[in-house]
């Protein structure tokens, strides 16, 4: 069955409709409680404008951090209330509770237009249960919200891989819709997975190799070339026999590793040279070196110039590129210069004609922190995980709801 979208929901229409909208506003803070990256927010405005115009009761439901299922106020939305309502122009509530008395006043008090953004979902430990009970229990709570005539609008694209209860229980009980967001994430994928333009290069980064194992597993198999680097290339250099010294090494991996190699050899593309570090810090002692003369006890913080140009090479030739984890420790000025290279190559190669695709999370903070032009990109998407798992050609259980 097809998906129903926003657009259909708006045609059915919402005027004096509750209409429930899962949103994606886990978005990085500062100490001092400050948005870092407002990304996620700015993605989400479109579809909470369109039922806002449209005359919905709008209710946004929302995670940020890991909680645990406690009342934590270091994971209040307070800070995205006040930035949905600068980016909005309009006042944006943020109840007291998640499915409290404050959640049901504010609900009930709503008029024509008006938007409320319901406390961090993850302090109820039931939005994350593996109980199909205790979430569904929660869900029905979240659904009391909107009413006799509600609907439900899945916009957060960064949670679609998780059957948590505001995500895919709240779905299994309203007429449901993807978000513009949602939709366009999905079309946009659905691209690359299916049809890529070839020559198709993967780039993968990231601190863990075992996170990305299964990945590296399916997309070499539908890639031309896969470029690996950041944390998780230490471990295929070790299983090459390399001494990576202090660098982050998943020794239990190295076997695994190894048959990557043997299997997809030719189309895994690893450094050739590194930024070696004293230490893990922004201003350690540091020079570029070749792979087998890290110093002892320094170790590896980003990929050399050379690996760079290497890489570069390999996107120049590309049509269709995916993107998903820095090459090194970006955040330190010293050690982002092979995260910078690799995204220059990809704005170059797109350019060029290739069609090219950010895999949220930490590389798009990155482009956005090094001050790269997003629209360089084809699409920057917001769901790391969630994108990494439809490409490797895993079920989204919140989209898999949306088609029910």
């Amino acid at each position: 069955m097809a998906v129903k979208t926003l657009q259909d929901l708006i045609s059915e229409g919402v005027a004096g409709r509750h209409i429930l909208v899962r949103s994606d506003f886990n978005v990085p803070l500062n100490d001092a409680g400050e948005i870092t990256d407002a990304g996620r927010i700015t993605a989400s405005l479109p579809t909470i404008k369109a039922l806002s115009e449209a005359g919905a009761k709008v209710i946004l439901m929302a995670h940020l951090g890991r909680p645990k299922g406690q009342v934590n106020p270091k994971f209040s939305l307070a800070p995205v209330a006040t930035a949905l309502t600068d980016a909005l122009g309009q006042y944006v509530a943020l109840a007291g509770d998640v499915v409290g008395e404050d959640a049901h006043e504010r609900a009930n008090g709503l008029t024509d237009g008006d938007v409320l953004l319901l406390e961090n979902v993850r302090f109820d430990p039931r939005e994350t249960s593996k109980d199909e009970a205790e979430r569904g229990a929660f869900a029905d709570q979240l659904v009391a919200l909107a009413a006799d005539n509600g609907a439900f609008v899945s916009d957060g694209f960064g949670v679609v891989h998780r059957a948590q209860a505001s995500v895919y229980d709240v779905a299994q009980r309203l007429p449901h819709y993807a978000g513009g967001l949602v939709q366009k994430e999905i079309d946009v994928l659905k691209k690359v997975a299916e049809a890529p333009e070839r020559p198709y290069v993967v780039v993968l980064g990231g601190a863990k190799v075992s996170d990305k194992l299964g990945v590296i597993q399916a997309l070499a198999q539908k890639a031309d070339k896969v470029i690996i680097g950041g944390g998780m290339c230490y471990t295929f250099l070790a299983a090459q026999g390399i001494n990576v010294q202090q660098s982050l090494l998943q020794e239990e991996q190295i076997d695994k590793c190894k048959e990557l190699l043997e299997e997809f050899g030719s189309k895994l593309v690893l450094p050739v040279d590194l930024v070696a570090a004293a230490g893990f810090a922004a201003d350690a002692d540091n020079k570029i070196v070749p792979l087998t003369d890290i110093p002892e006890g320094w170790m590896s913080l980003d990929v050399g110039p050379e690996t760079v140009k290497k890489y570069a090479e390999v996107l120049a030739t590309a049509k269709t590129v995916f993107w998903n984890g820095p090459m090194g420790v970006f955040e330190f000025a010293a050690f982002a210069n092979g995260t910078r290279g690799v995204a220059e190559a990809i704005i170059n190669a797109t350019k060029a004609g290739a069609f090219s695709v950010v895999g949220g999370g930490d590389s798009a903070a990155a482009v956005r922190q090094l001050g790269l032009d997003e629209a360089g990109f084809s699409h920057i998407s917001t769901g790391g995980g969630a994108s990494l798992e439809y490409l490797e050609g895993k079920t989204l259980p919140g989209v898999a709801v949306l088609e029910s």
